[in-house]
Order: structure tokens, then C-alpha cells, then sequence
């Protein structure tokens, strides 16, 4: 497989988009004041990593094996309710900048699927994308049950 200088360059951005949710999950899951927050957000690093560890596959030359089908769906039960406080606060700024975060990369994969020219590769981004949208249905999910979501 050769991918040309478009595919090389999207790769490129998509690689940094994926290291930077690594290690975004992995510094607000340490921030993270409630337990099931921290538990969510070391979750979904490890699967982001798994992004990463295709991606560089792809760079590698091959085509992974890629399987949107290892994500577990958590239920949440609320830690806070409708009143404001510290904790809070903190837990709910995380969750939306994670968010946004999972929009853009979602766009991200988005332009990429319909770029790659190997319909392969567009399966692997477009389970890739899944996962992303997964990503951010679980902290929607999070911030819903904990009255953060407007």
C-alpha cells in the first residue's frame, strides 16, 4: 500500500488529533474529582491509544485489523445533582473540553474517509470514526446524568 502526499499529510494530522487525546484523557482522568469520571476518561486514553497504534500501522504500510467492537458501554449514576459546586464545576469543564475535542477529531476523520483513496483504509478511519462519536455519546452520557448538559 502507498498512500501519496495528501494521505501522507491527513495522516499526519490525524496522528497528532489522536496523540493529543491521549494525552488529554490521561491528564484529566488525574484531574477528575469523581471515580467514574477518572475510570471513563483512562478507558477511553487506552482506546484512543489503540487509534494511535493503527494509524502509525497505516504510516508502516499496512492495513490493520480494526475492530470497533472492544467498546464497553458504561452506566453512570449521578455523583452530583443540580446544584453547583467545586467538584463540580471541574468535572463538568473537563468533560467539555474533552467533547469538543471529540468533535474535532470526528470532523477530522470525517474529510480523511472521504480522501483515502484505499476503501480499506477508508473502513479502518471509518470505524475509527465511530469510536470518536462513541467517545463523545459516553460523555454526553456522563454530563446528562449529571445534570451538566444544558
Amino acid at each position: 500500500m502507498t498512500l501519496d502526499q495528501k494521505e501522507k499529510d491527513l495522516l499526519k494530522d490525524l496522528k497528532g488529533q489522536e496523540k493529543l487525546c491521549v494525552d488529554k484523557y490521561a491528564k484529566h482522568a488525574s484531574c477528575a474529582k469523581d471515580a467514574q469520571l477518572k475510570n471513563l476518561f483512562t478507558q477511553i486514553s487506552q482506546n484512543e491509544q489503540k487509534h494511535l497504534d493503527a494509524l502509525t500501522q497505516i504510516e508502516n504500510g499496512t492495513v490493520p485489523q480494526f475492530s470497533g467492537t472492544d467498546l464497553q458501554q458504561p452506566t453512570f449514576t449521578a455523583t452530583y445533582g443540580a446544584t453547583e459546586n467545586p467538584d463540580k464545576k471541574n468535572d463538568c469543564y473537563l468533560c467539555s473540553d474533552l467533547l469538543a475535542t471529540e468533535k474535532h477529531a470526528s470532523g477530522l476523520y470525517d474529510t480523511c474517509i472521504f480522501e483515502f483513496k484505499d476503501e480499506n483504509l477508508r473502513q479502518v478511519l471509518n470505524s475509527i470514526q465511530k469510536q470518536e462519536q462513541e467517545h463523545g455519546k459516553q460523555l454526553y452520557d456522563y454530563m446528562s446524568t449529571n445534570s451538566m448538559y444544558a
